[in-house]
């Protein structure tokens, strides 16, 4: 069959594209094998709390080894009403879940066209401003997932009338973060605390400790020197001046060198942005208009700068595992939001009913790190010699760990189970242990039976006796270990 140069050229690009893809997620695994020797890991809180003027930052251990081995930093942004988190990026690709409230989201990609446009307003003193022009923002809600890649500024702003609480996952193993294992938030506006960075390697550790133990200094100073600056405040205020073509008094200000509000800051009065609201009909048609295409990567009618950030979990009529008498699993990865497989991450959010469970299996492909959101329940995880490395109940706001090809099962307690796993591959898989479409329902019956030196009718009702996929409604059988 003929093939034309152009096509040839762009089937070569593609193949290109994939086989990059496929060595970026190689060197990710190759580059940690000397950092999963697990023997036991905890349900981890929070290790540090840093208070801002309009919330609080919480940031997970990244020296916990379970955080190490998956090459991860796990941290919470609580943003009060009218708090706007500072514009700021990282080295490294993330996802945010909005685990509460509504709000706004703006991210600003290089060399994208200000596209959102207003027409001049009358201010609350009666002057008429002048029209702005700025990048997309979003509006988002409680379920929405939000990927963003490394480099990228980003911002949240709460314009709702209770606490917008953000869960973030960096990666810090991902092929596009060309520095070391720490995360590194690149403020572009604001005073922040020094906790706020990375303490995993030694010369952060080193950098944080050395301010702390400086209990001689007056008070003030002292305060001072807990603090970072944002990426102006190392500039020369007359450069500034110059590349903004402003006067010094103004590029001083952007230094923000007294500003102790942190980076979380309460807005003077509420946020005037653009931002036209998305029906629900609206959203439909963008999916199905999506569906239609395949899910295939698409290098033409989405760039980074028209490129669709968040899709919400929450919603049930989306859930790609259902049992009503169970729960039900949502899966958001790069097949329904392309942008994932520049990140390379993935999210599921699970919902388990009271003493229900989730098929006992493990991660093919992918580190998962599962943040509880609601309820209680007991989470086992087994390696590869047979170990256990985590037995233990679970509740709202922890973390644990399942290390790629891990097996794991989880059980839900007497109030429910509710989940979501940030997943270290953007189209993760997972191969179920028992049920329907398990990897024992696909064995012979004789090798089940030889296997485990039980009678062909044990090996029949090993492999048949659960039909449910995925999430498993309660037996009988399990009745006496149901968690309080």
């Amino acid at each position: 069959m003929f093939e034309s140069p152009r096509t040839h050229e762009e089937n070569v690009r593609k193949e290109q594209v994939t086989s990059r893809h496929d060595q970026q997620q190689a060197r990710r695994r190759s580059s940690q094998h000397s950092e999963c020797q697990l023997q036991r890991i905890n349900a981890l809180e929070p290790a540090r709390r840093i208070k801002s003027e309009a919330g609080v930052t919480e940031i997970w251990d990244e020296n916990d080894e379970q955080f190490e081995c998956a090459g991860v930093a796990v941290i919470r942004h609580t943003i009060q009403k009218r708090g706007l988190l500072l514009p700021a990026y990282t080295n490294t690709p993330k996802l945010v879940y909005v685990e509460q409230g509504r709000g706004i989201q703006g991210a600003v990609f290089p060399g994208c066209p200000e596209t959102f446009q207003s027409s001049g307003q009358f201010s609350r003193d009666g002057s008429q401003s002048s029209e702005d022009q700025h990048q997309k923002v979003r509006q988002v809600r409680e379920g929405d997932v939000v990927a963003l890649p490394s480099g990228v500024a980003d911002w949240f702003y709460n314009n709702g009338d209770s606490p917008l609480v953000l869960v973030q996952l960096l990666d810090t193993s991902n092929p596009a973060n060309q520095l070391d294992q720490d995360f590194r938030n690149f403020f572009l506006a604001g005073n922040p605390q020094r906790e706020l960075q990375s303490q995993r390697s030694s010369y952060q550790r080193d950098q944080f400790e050395g301010q702390r133990g400086r209990q001689d200094e007056d008070e003030s100073r002292r305060h001072q020197q807990d603090r970072n600056r944002n990426v102006f405040g190392g500039f020369d205020e007359q450069i500034l001046a110059e590349a903004f073509n402003i006067d010094t008094r103004l590029a001083r200000s952007m230094r923000n060198e007294k500003d102790n509000r942190g980076i979380i800051v309460r807005a003077e009065h509420e946020l005037q942005v653009v931002s036209p609201h998305q029906s629900r009909e609206e959203e439909e048609r963008e999916i199905e208009h999506r569906r239609g295409r395949g899910g295939r990567f698409n290098g033409i009618e989405e760039t980074f700068c028209t490129a669709r950030l968040k899709q919400n979990i929450n919603d049930p009529e989306r859930a790609d595992f259902f049992n009503p008498r169970a729960g039900r699993l949502t899966t958001v990865n790069s097949l329904n939001l392309p942008i994932l497989r520049s990140v390379q991450l993935s999210v599921e959010r699970g919902v388990l009913y009271p003493n229900a469970l989730m098929s006992p299996h493990w991660n093919m492909n992918a580190h998962s790190i599962i943040y509880i959101t609601r309820g209680n329940g007991r989470i086992q995880i087994v390696g590869d010699n047979g170990q256990t490395i985590f037995d233990g109940e679970v509740r709202e706001g922890q973390v644990v760990t399942a290390p790629q090809s891990f097996a794991v099962v989880k059980k839900a307690g007497s109030q429910g189970f509710e989940w979501v796993s940030f997943k270290t591959n953007d189209n993760a898989q997972v191969s179920q242990l028992a049920g329907r479409v398990s990897t024992i329902r696909g064995l012979p019956v004789e090798v089940v039976a030889n296997s485990f030196q039980i009678s062909r009718e044990d090996a029949r009702r090993l492999k048949n006796n659960r039909e449910e996929v995925s999430v498993f409604s309660p037996s009988q059988s399990g009745r006496s270990d149901e968690i309080a």
